[in-house]
């Protein structure tokens, strides 16, 4: 296996399509789906991923239907786009090798798999369709701050060995200081870095993920996640208009045009926002906490159904150590609270 080939310093994965899809409700239409490809194509983004917020297979009572077909949409995307290529992202234990192969026919080309910081162990399968099937590989390990570097790279070696090009430090809930994120940086780098390409996806709940979008780059990461307006789950994603921006001042060559970026942002994605991400009380908690950014949305219906604040059910989901698959809990949690509120 060889390291994907880069056409630029850096190459940004725009997610505003899957991430986004958390912040949307999973309610994204077609149209708004043609006319972010078009703009993000435009702008001379290289991937642009597409699918149900969980992934292919995502659309669910437990995660949230969506409103259009996942496999519509990628398609719709696959027909748009004129450069850019498609990418979708696959939980395993949500999603199937079925999904996938269906993902592929549908036009994607990239397959971001994405397991539990620690469970990188119930990812080979999927690889290997993906593999199978000529798809470029990517490998997600979600809730990267839940443990310490050399075992987070033990993971990304477990990924790679299954065939992943491209293990990431995955920051699902916006958690990793400046320094902490720097050091898994290396930790992959050092394992696995001769091998494949590293990449980080991060969220902005402590405001940290255009900051160590910057110091990934310095350490070597080559493969960087945004999402347009920032829409994703939580606070949201590291804008990718901003670190377009941010790296062109750098001198960095991502490939795209910053002002084209700027456009698709403001003139399509703003449009049809529902909720703008945003780091309020919530959102801050969840990064404090360390807690799974899609968690927000279910902790506020949660909240408003039960009559208990939200950021305290997200505080105790924290308290708790629950991860992405978790979703069904928050119910859980607020009904404890409100219980101790009633006997209070």
């Amino acid at each position: 296996m060889t390291k994907p080939a880069l056409r630029n310093d850096v190459r940004i994965i725009d997610t505003t399509l899957r991430d986004g899809s958390h912040a949307m409700a999973h309610r994204f239409t077609e149209t708004q789906v043609r006319d972010t490809v078009r703009a993000l194509d435009a702008a001379g983004i290289e991937w642009i991923e597409v699918s149900h917020g969980d992934g292919v297979g995502g659309s669910s009572f437990n995660y949230g239907f969506s409103g259009t077909d996942e496999m519509t949409l990628i398609a719709a995307a696959r027909e748009e786009a004129r450069t850019a290529k498609i990418a979708v992202l696959l939980v395993p234990g949500i999603g199937t090798v079925d999904d996938l192969k269906r993902a592929h026919d549908a036009g994607a080309e990239m397959v971001r798999v994405a397991t539990h910081c620690t469970e990188a162990d119930v990812s080979p399968q999927h690889f290997a369709a993906a593999r199978e099937l000529g798809m470029e590989t990517v490998g997600f390990l979600m809730m990267a701050h839940r443990t310490d570097p050399a075992d987070l790279a033990k993971q990304a070696r477990i990924m790679v060995d299954a065939g992943c090009e491209c293990p990431y430090v995955t920051d699902s809930a916006g958690a990793l200081l400046m320094h902490e994120a720097k050091a898994r940086f290396e930790a992959l780098l050092d394992e696995v870095g001769d091998e494949a390409l590293v990449g980080y996806h991060g969220h902005q709940n402590l405001s940290m993920g255009v900051a160590n979008s910057v110091i990934a780059y310095e350490t070597g990461v080559r493969s960087i996640d945004g999402s347009l307006c920032a829409l994703g789950a939580g606070s949201g994603n590291s804008p990718t208009e901003v670190l377009a921006a941010v790296f062109d001042r750098l001198g960095i060559d991502a490939g795209v045009d910053a002002g084209l970026l700027l456009d698709a942002a403001e003139d399509v994605v703003r449009p049809y926002l529902q909720r703008w991400p945003k780091m309020d009380r919530n959102a801050v908690v969840q990064g404090w906490a360390g807690v799974y950014s899609s968690f927000l949305l279910h902790a506020e219906r949660a909240g408003e159904r039960y009559k208990v604040p939200a950021h305290d059910i997200l505080r105790r989901c924290g308290e708790l150590g629950y991860v992405g698959g978790q979703e069904d809990m928050i119910i859980d949690v607020a009904i404890t609270l409100a219980a101790e509120r009633d006997e209070a």
